[in-house]
């Protein structure tokens, strides 16, 4: 399929740099609820990009749960494909991709474990059957068919059936702490406006790149 004329013009408006927050998370804070009203699918959905031990590179959606001064805060299995790349490699990197609005945050930083108290009080707050489904699924693990996932399902719900769901040892959050944080706009003539937010000696120092 030959897609060269398949192709949008950027006309939403520009970004200037008068329009920029100090601090990348009040400025990413502000597209993010810019990104709610717009009523965008899933609008905490992110690509996060991580790399194994040998070098090769691997991508996944993943949804941000909690994002402060401290960071961008994911939970996953500490078993799964991302996790021991992480382990081996904290370095990653996340794109946001609101499309919709003819914008995207990219961000470069380190991976870290969140404390086990900050897990548990996420995992208590989920739905009772994604805590469950924190204990049926070996993540990235190889599995011969999805009847295996439902019995292994069936067999909590009996075992939890009447008390509470303890979170499993290998399931928790990660931060992204943030060294790089880029901020694209969309403009016309594919001359897009892009800042970039650098931390240099704890100061975040606002850069424009060109498109």
């Amino acid at each position: 399929m030959d897609l060269t004329d398949f192709r949008e013009n950027y006309t939403k408006g520009g970004l200037k740099r008068a329009d920029l927050a100090a601090h990348p998370i009040d400025q990413f804070e502000s597209w993010f609820k810019q990104a709610m009203e717009a009523e965008i699918a899933e609008p905490n959905a992110f690509s996060l990009a991580t790399v194994s031990p040998e070098g090769v590179p691997s991508l996944r959606t993943v949804l941000l749960k909690i994002f402060d001064k401290k960071g961008f805060v994911f939970f996953t299995n500490y078993e799964s494909k991302k996790s021991k790349d992480i382990q081996q490699n904290p370095n990653v990197s996340a794109l946001f991709p609101w499309i919709t609005l003819e914008r995207q945050v990219k961000i470069i930083g380190k991976a870290e474990k969140i404390s086990a108290a900050a897990s548990l009080k996420y995992f208590l707050s989920r739905p009772k059957g994604s805590q469950l489904g924190a204990w049926v699924s070996r993540q990235s693990h190889v599995i011969s068919s999805r009847s295996i996932l439902e019995i292994k399902l069936a067999e909590m719900k009996r075992k939890f059936k009447n008390r509470q769901v303890p979170i499993p040892d290998h399931w928790g959050g990660y931060r992204i702490v943030p060294e790089i944080i880029e901020f694209w706009q969309g403009g016309e003539n594919r001359l897009h406006d892009r800042f970039e937010y650098r931390l240099e000696e704890n100061v975040w120092k606002i850069v424009r790149l060109a498109p």
